[in-house]
């Protein structure tokens, strides 16, 4: 078995998908509000019988693999790996999902902070190392929890261990755990004498480490107080975030995320009970870091130190979150310097700093008008300089109007004033449009809706593939062309190519009275679903490779609406037997004919109208016998 399919066996969807939103039972089906698109009523579907997914609002649908790869903005091997561990499934070395350099670097990575992790523990050496994280008041099970470790003051200990694991000294320079000296060429450990804290990417999986310089030697280290791993192949700092794979769950329960600058901060915020806190490990938030935040929740609380640093880098984070249109709020705290001491020194200050947690332009414009006299003008063109830029990178018009409005209240001059004289020509390119909206809001654009003819050809398709033995009969009624859809027409078109496929392949049994005797092979979803992928997926080279024989056709629509045909299936016809399925099936076969002539004879009629005006005898008469044909085939089916 393959480690997917048996993942899949061990796992049930319905679990996984619950893990992220609440599902309600409906029948033999699970319902919720999709996760991928906004929404009032709930028109996402979860099948246990299928292990399947579909949203009947904006179309998304797969197996499990697909929904967590679509949660998480991941690959199939980042969704693999996350799911392996879930299910219990080990994914062993040899296997040839793993057989490459990037998952090789994942091993080091696991194996390196194991190694760390038991030396913090129990090693002599790194008794200092307990002493200064049991004093910074973390417990035995956030150390745990966080697997912190001890790097010791040694020139080789980490490509020692490594290597006796059967790794090379470049592969474990790869995974930055090593650097090359340029006199001797020789290679020694990158992190000597340092407490480790490991950094995972969203799926648990460890990719780098920031090594605090332990206590002992701070005052002698030149090498700074933290240092990172480097830029790897599995490593990218801005890409990143601390902490987000012990987070992410509890940002979309609260959909809310608390964004610290350092990793003892995001430890102690988390030991302290905020399990939704992330850090951006000492940097502003980058476009990357934002767009993965995004994923989780629309909310964000900054914390960062209030040093100059800190909110140079919490301004810029902000800019970022507002260009991708999130909410914003900022937490001031009311005592130390961080969230880690303001925590330790009093923990009801951070409670109510997170509870009065002011939204983003709040916290600007209390910020700039602190220290302004209005009545001076100097000051009130410094606080434009200050605030415009920013309130211009807000999405929403009504937003960007309101404080547009605030600032020329504070400032005691009319909007246009303001608009006129910005400085920045990016801001001066978008004061049309403000005019425009500011008085509208822009809402969610809301999911594209399929016609009641698709809706039709829909119905009629969940039902031949529920009750796949009318699907001769279902072939024979109706042409593909009458069907509305182009996927739709695309999965029938495929269903018979899939049929004949089977019944020119009959299985040849024994011969009775001398007459051979042929066995029709069952139409099988899965079967089929196999069949119309006609692709492979090579793991070596992580590439789709063709090893079908039949030409492209628009696979990845076809498979969504097939998936979504079968959940159709489950709603619209439990508990029907074969001989109602069959009249429901003569009823729909019927009304999409009607509504296939009933659309071509309007079509018919604009031809003729034309035809008369421009005086063309033989379109006329070639329109009117397409009339005449169309019409007596709908009087037909009355």
């Amino acid at each position: 078995m393959q480690p997917s399919e048996e993942i899949k066996s061990k796992l049930n969807i319905v679990d996984v998908i619950r893990e992220y939103i609440p599902l309600q039972a409906a029948g033999v089906n699970f319902r919720a509000k999709c996760p991928f698109h906004r929404e009032n009523s709930p028109s996402f579907v979860v099948s246990p019988e299928k292990q399947i997914f579909h949203c009947f609002g904006c179309g998304e649908g797969g197996d499990v693999f697909g929904f967590v790869m679509k949660m998480e903005g991941v690959d199939f091997i980042d969704a693999l790996r996350s799911l392996a561990i879930r299910a219990g499934v080990v994914l062993k070395r040899e296997n040839p999902e793993l057989n490459s350099k990037r998952n090789k670097l994942l091993d080091i990575m696991d194996l390196s902070r194991r190694f760390y992790h038991s030396l913090l523990l129990s090693a002599d050496e790194a008794a200092d190392a307990r002493d200064y994280l049991k004093k910074r008041g973390l417990t035995a099970e956030t150390i745990e929890e966080w697997q912190i470790g001890y790097s010791p003051d040694a020139w080789d200990r980490i490509i020692g261990f490594l290597k006796s694991k059967g790794y090379k000294e470049d592969e474990i320079f790869s995974a930055g755990l090593s650097v090359k000296s340029e006199k001797s060429n020789r290679f020694y450990d990158r992190f000597r004498g340092r407490i480790m804290f490991p950094i995972n990417d969203a799926n648990g999986a460890t990719v780098g480490f920031s090594a605090r310089v332990s206590p002992e030697k701070e005052a002698s280290d030149k090498m700074g107080k933290y240092i990172n791993s480097p830029q790897t192949l599995v490593y990218d700092k801005g890409k990143l975030l601390f902490g987000l794979d012990k987070a992410r769950l509890e940002i979309k329960k609260n959909d809310l995320a608390i964004l610290v600058e350092g990793q003892m901060d995001a430890i102690s915020v988390f030991q302290a009970g905020y399990k939704n806190v992330i850090a951006s490990s000492g940097t502003a938030l980058s476009k990357d870091q934002v767009q993965l935040l995004k994923r989780f929740s629309g909310n964000i609380a900054l914390s960062f130190d209030m040093d100059a640093a800190g909110e140079m880098a919490a301004e810029r984070g902000m800019r970022e979150a507002m260009e991708a249109d999130m909410n914003i709020r900022v937490i001031e705290l009311l005592s130390g310097k961080d969230p880690d001491e303001c925590i330790r020194k009093c923990p009801a200050d951070w409670e109510k700093a997170v509870r009065d947690a002011k939204p983003m332009m709040e916290y600007y414009f209390s910020k700039v008008f602190r220290n302004l006299d209005m009545k001076r003008v100097e000051n009130k063109r410094e606080a434009v300089r200050a605030l415009l830029p920013t309130i211009m990178k807000i999405k929403n018009p009504i937003e960007k109007d309101f404080w547009l409005k605030r600032l020329a209240e504070n400032v005691d001059v009319a909007v246009s004033v303001i608009m006129d004289s910005i400085v920045p020509e990016k801001v001066l390119a978008n004061k049309k449009n403000i005019e425009q909206k500011s008085a509208q809001g822009q809402p969610a654009e809301a999911p594209k809706r399929i016609g009641r003819e698709e809706e039709l050809s829909e119905l009629f398709l969940a039902l031949i593939i529920k009750f796949d033995i009318y699907l001769e009969y279902a072939f024979n009624s109706l042409p593909m062309e009458r069907l509305a859809g182009e996927s739709s027409r695309d999965i029938y078109k495929n269903l018979i190519i899939y049929y004949n496929i089977n019944n020119r392949n009959n299985i040849e049994s024994s011969s009775f009275l001398g007459q051979q005797i042929k066995e029709s092979k069952r139409f099988s979803v899965q079967e089929f679903c196999e069949w119309l992928k006609g692709e492979v997926f090579d793991f070596q080279s992580n590439e789709i490779s063709d090893s079908g024989d039949f030409s492209s056709k628009n696979i990845g629509n076809q498979l969504k609406l097939f998936n979504k045909l079968e959940i159709i299936g489950e709603e619209e016809y439990a508990g029907m037997d074969e001989a109602t399925a069959k009249i429901r099936l003569i009823k729909l076969i019927i009304r999409i004919k009607k509504n296939y002539l009933n659309s071509k004879m309007k079509e018919a009629v604009k031809k003729i109208a034309v035809a008369e005006k421009e005086g063309d005898r033989q379109n006329l008469k070639r329109a009117m016998q397409d009339f005449k044909e169309m019409s007596d085939e709908f009087r037909s089916l009355e």
